[in-house]
């Protein structure tokens, strides 16, 4: 990165302006005596009148999450009967929430919201394609959960606000290392105001802002909400005051703006207290939703420290019947990747993509824990009375896979992304070749990967997101392509 590219931190009077074109956001906090456990959250300028929430049943006035730059993020904690229709009001708008998740249910699952450079000059309509048709879908027939599985904002940019971390986006070195307490804190303080402004100007767009307000979210991360690779990086950059002063940063508006948390008061439906880890499980009717953290532990040579493993072999060990959604940001089920990495190491043209395989489950550095992975959701399946599902995105493209198992199959359904531009045409197909040669890293167990619905090739080039519906106990899914939405298959 040049200093040519350097960007300049929104001020005060830019922030609020912002602040106050957003809608609320709604999250789930789970299923509490038949009501769903719900929190709102509200940005607006810090000097506005603070609004009450109201429901059918009673009004609500808000806690403070954060105040900064003359702008405050509010949060109301609320719920709302199994009963259709229910509603709330706040910002001067009534939205409708499916909240009864006791039958039969709709779900949506995105991720890659966004594009490493020039996501902010793209035409929003041409943008948001993907997101108004969600907001279509969810008037014609309510969803009851929208799942979102990582780079929900792309905040590589934020690196261009600060001479030193333009400096620390660059390959090798720390410029950071010895720098004054003043001097990170100037660092803090560009990185706040302008990821601040990114959370607001992307979340305050109208189709995305829509969705948000009416649908419940649960969210987990990936490296764009941090930077690209994050974890994946040379220890030295992570663990540099530079890198240490990002993630805190990200850290904090991840928890602000996709959890409806205060870093210091973390929600219920994270699994692990001491915040290493924010691998969440949410447990519905018939349905548990769970998410590991594959980011805050992640190493070159790890995907999860002891904290993460921790939290996924509780919260799936508790796991007696239902389905279950696993979150997995990576895909858990892939082509095989030791031929690319070999020729990677030969090659010093192709040294920069070394951290995109390294993120992935199916690298050779990571495969010991890879198996433990496997193995574990292997094990949750076997149970009489469950199934497990893994959903992922991460990889521009949309597929999905099978993982053999006694009882029938473990399905993987990869969706991504609902913004991001697809790769080209060649490269899906280069993937779906390598797909063909198979992987079986548990040997009794063999993995598969396979065409959507009606598509001919493994991997599907289009912006996608991903749609699953539950009637009574049987379960369908269906991919909602930018060219038009798959047939379904059970799963």
């Amino acid at each position: 990165m040049s200093a040519a590219q350097a960007i300049t931190p929104a001020d005060d009077a830019m922030l609020q302006r912002l602040a106050a074109r957003t809608r609320p956001m709604l999250f789930l906090r789970g299923v509490k005596a038949g009501r769903m456990a719900l929190v709102a959250t509200l940005a607006l300028p810090a000097a506005a009148t603070r609004p009450v929430l109201r429901t059918a049943e009673t009004e609500v006035e808000p806690a403070l999450l954060m105040e900064r730059y003359g702008v405050a993020i509010l949060a109301y904690r609320f719920s709302l009967p199994a009963e259709r229709p229910a509603w709330y009001e706040l910002g001067g708008e009534r939205h409708p929430v499916f909240s009864d998740l006791s039958g039969d249910i709709r779900l949506a699952f995105v991720s890659c919201n966004g594009q490493e450079e020039g996501d902010r000059e793209r035409p929003q309509a041409e943008r948001n394609v993907l997101w108004a048709r969600l907001g279509a879908l969810n008037e014609a027939a309510p969803i009851g959960l929208l799942l979102h599985g990582g780079d929900q904002i792309y905040a590589d940019e934020i690196l261009l606000a600060h001479p030193m971390t333009r400096e620390w986006a660059r390959q090798g070195g720390d410029p950071g290392a010895g720098a004054s307490e003043e001097t990170i804190a100037d660092i803090t303080e560009a990185l706040n105001r302008v990821l601040l402004e990114r959370y607001l100007e992307l979340y305050g767009q109208e189709e995305i802002s829509r969705v948000l307000a009416r649908i419940p979210s649960l969210a987990i991360w990936d490296d764009h909400d941090i930077c690209d690779g994050w974890g994946s990086l040379p220890a030295e950059k992570l663990d540099s005051p530079v890198g240490k002063a990002l993630f805190a940063v990200a850290r904090e508006h991840f928890l602000l703006f996709q959890v409806g948390a205060a870093p210091q008061a973390l929600p219920e439906t994270l699994l692990d207290a001491t915040g290493a880890s924010l691998s969440f499980a949410v447990k519905l009717p018939g349905l548990t939703v769970v998410a590991p953290d594959l980011r805050s532990e992640r190493r070159r040579e790890r995907v999860m420290g002891s904290a993460g493993w921790a939290a996924l072999e509780k919260a799936l060990g508790e796991v007696k019947e239902g389905r279950v959604l696993l979150l997995s940001s990576v895909p858990a089920l892939g082509p095989r990747l030791s031929l690319i990495e070999a020729v990677m190491r030969i090659t010093p043209v192709a040294e920069k993509y070394e951290d995109d395989l390294r993120d992935q489950w199916q690298s050779r550095t990571h495969r010991g824990e890879w198996r433990r992975f496997l193995k574990l959701l292997l094990q949750t399946h076997a149970r009489p009375g469950v199934a497990v599902t893994v959903v992922s995105g991460e990889i521009h493209l949309a597929t999905r896979g099978t993982l053999a198992a006694e009882k029938g199959p473990l399905h993987q359904l990869v969706a991504s992304g609902i913004t991001h531009p697809p790769p080209p045409k060649a490269y899906a197909l280069a993937l779906s070749a390598l797909a063909r040669l198979g992987e079986a890293p548990l040997k009794e167990h063999p993995i598969r990967l396979h065409p959507l619905p009606g598509k001919a090739s493994v991997y599907t080039a289009e912006r996608n997101f991903l749609m699953l519906e539950r009637r009574g106990d049987d379960w369908e899914t269906w991919w909602e392509l930018e060219s038009g939405a798959t047939g379904r298959m059970g799963v």
